[in-house]
C-alpha cells in the first residue's frame, strides 16, 4: 500500500468485524512505528495493548459508572479547550452531527445518542484497545511527538488491512483504567485507540468527513 493510499483510507472506524487481531501483526506494526520522529529522540510514548479478559474487565468497570453520567467523569486534562470556538468548534460539531445523521439518530433523541456514546467504552467492539500514557512532566512538544507516533501506527495498521479509532474519550474514565492496568502514578493517561478489522458495510464507517480547504490552514511565502 502506498503511503498516500493509507492516508486517504484511514478514518475513525466505529464498527468492527468479529475477528481477532494477531499479536505478531501488532508487534510488527509497533516495531516499525518506533521509527516515528520525536524531539531529541525522547520517544515519550508508552502504551498497554489489551484484548481478551483484561479488556473485558475494563469494559465491566466502566459500565458500572456510566449510569452516573458526568459525575463519574475524571479526565486528567481538558480533552477539548474550554474556549474552543469558531471554525474549530464548528468542525467538531459538524462531524458529530454527520455521524448521528449516518446512524439515523436525530438531535432530539438524547437517549439514543447517549447509548451510542457509551459504545466508546466498549471500543466500538474492536478486539484490541491500546491505552497510551506518558510521564506527567512531558509538555506540549512531547504530546505532539505522541501524536506523530499514533499517526504512524494508524497508517501502518492500514498497510496490514487493519483500522483504528483514536479515542480521547477514554480519558474521562481514567480511575477505572488505572484500577485495571498498571499505569505508573507519575504518568498521565492520554487516550485509547481501538484496533481491529473494519466492517465495510455499516453506515457509521462510510459517512463523509469533510476537511478544510488548504487555504484555510496554509499560507505561502516566497513562492
Amino acid at each position: 500500500m502506498q503511503v498516500s493510499e493509507a492516508v486517504a483510507s484511514r478514518r475513525s472506524v466505529r464498527e468492527y468485524l468479529d475477528k481477532p487481531v494477531d499479536r505478531a501483526v501488532l508487534a510488527r506494526i509497533l516495531e516499525k512505528a518506533q521509527n516515528a520522529p520525536s524531539g531529541g529522540n525522547t520517544q515519550p510514548w508508552n502504551a498497554i495493548v489489551a484484548t481478551g479478559a483484561p479488556l473485558q474487565k475494563l469494559f465491566a468497570a466502566v459500565a458500572e459508572v456510566v449510569p452516573q453520567g458526568a459525575a463519574a467523569h475524571k479526565p486528567e486534562y481538558h480533552i477539548y479547550p474550554p474556549e474552543l470556538d469558531g471554525q474549530y468548534s464548528d468542525r467538531r460539531f459538524g462531524v458529530g452531527e454527520a455521524m448521528y445523521a449516518a446512524l439515523d439518530i436525530p438531535r432530539d433523541n438524547r437517549t439514543a445518542r447517549l447509548m451510542w456514546f457509551a459504545r466508546n467504552f466498549r471500543a466500538f467492539d474492536a478486539p484490541v484497545l491500546m491505552l497510551i500514557h506518558t510521564p506527567r512532566y512531558m509538555g506540549p512538544p512531547q504530546w505532539s511527538d505522541i501524536g506523530m507516533w499514533l499517526q504512524t501506527v494508524m497508517l501502518l495498521l492500514r498497510e496490514e488491512g487493519l483500522d483504528s479509532c483514536a479515542q480521547e474519550a477514554w480519558a474521562i474514565y481514567t480511575p477505572q483504567i488505572r484500577q485495571c492496568f498498571a499505569i505508573p502514578d507519575d504518568h498521565i493517561f492520554f487516550c485509547g485507540m481501538a484496533i481491529g478489522y473494519r466492517d465495510p458495510d455499516t453506515a457509521v464507517n462510510n459517512f463523509p468527513v469533510p476537511r478544510a480547504a488548504l487555504d484555510e490552514a496554509i499560507s505561502w511565502e516566497g513562492f
